[in-house]
């Protein structure tokens, strides 16, 4: 072997052992993360206080917040209308399933089978093109998925102001995944740092929840509720 040839060598294993501690440190961040709550103290509403229903879904790739279409004081109809559906008549749904993320990994990828090396390492290392998707939905359903969570109307109100401003003014629209569901122009970073996952967490901080500090996967995210 030459010594070009071992230097290169060494070099790939320089790099091969780089990436793998990087990738070992973000694991191991996202589950401390996860773990340390913040509003440590935060408690649901006891009843029969106005509460508002909300939920957190995964699909094992991305995380979402699912709200009521009209609640304390908090109308999404206009700001997310049925007439932007394929099919307007999902808008009979009283619920939206709302998530954000990085555009092409949102298009691309909705389920794990579909992810590619190349589209997850150009938005680990950042893109202001995001979007916001909003699916019209009924009330979900218990299952292992889904994080139910009762809020406060002020607390409600302060999660419903987050979502708001993530969406891109005067938003361009594409189209969703199928009938009842639709994508919209976002506001925000996505990364390494911030993922669709870490969104939902940020969301929910905004409004007060006992949540993880920092959930950058599904997993931790749901753990941490």
């Amino acid at each position: 072997m030459g010594r070009g040839t071992s230097r290169i060598a060494r070099w790939m294993g320089w790099l091969a052992a780089t990436l793998a501690a990087i990738l070992i440190g973000y694991g191991v961040a996202g589950l401390a993360g996860g773990a340390l709550p913040a509003h440590p103290d935060w408690r649901p509403p006891p009843p029969p206080a106005g509460r508002v229903e909300i939920f957190v879904v995964s699909n094992g790739v991305h995380t979402g917040l699912v709200v009521p279409k009209r609640a304390a004081g908090v109308d999404w109809r206009a700001l997310f209308p049925a007439g932007d559906l394929a099919d307007p008549r999902f808008g009979g749904w009283d619920h939206l399933a709302i998530g954000w993320g990085e555009r092409t990994f949102y298009l691309e990828t909705p389920h794990w089978a579909d992810v590619r090396p190349a589209t997850i390492l150009a938005a680990a290392l950042g893109s202001r093109r995001t979007l916001l998707h909003v699916e019209h939905v009924p009330r979900p359903i218990a299952a292992p998925d889904v994080r139910r969570i009762l809020l406060r109307p002020a607390e409600y109100r302060r999660l419903a102001a987050f979502i708001r401003g993530a969406r891109a003014r005067d938003a361009a629209r594409y189209p969703g995944y199928g009938r009842d569901d639709v994508f919209y122009e976002s506001n925000g970073r996505y990364s390494a740092l911030r993922t669709c996952n870490a969104w939902t967490g940020d969301a929910l901080r905004h409004a007060g929840v006992r949540v993880g500090r920092w959930t950058p996967f599904p997993a931790t995210l749901l753990w941490s509720l």
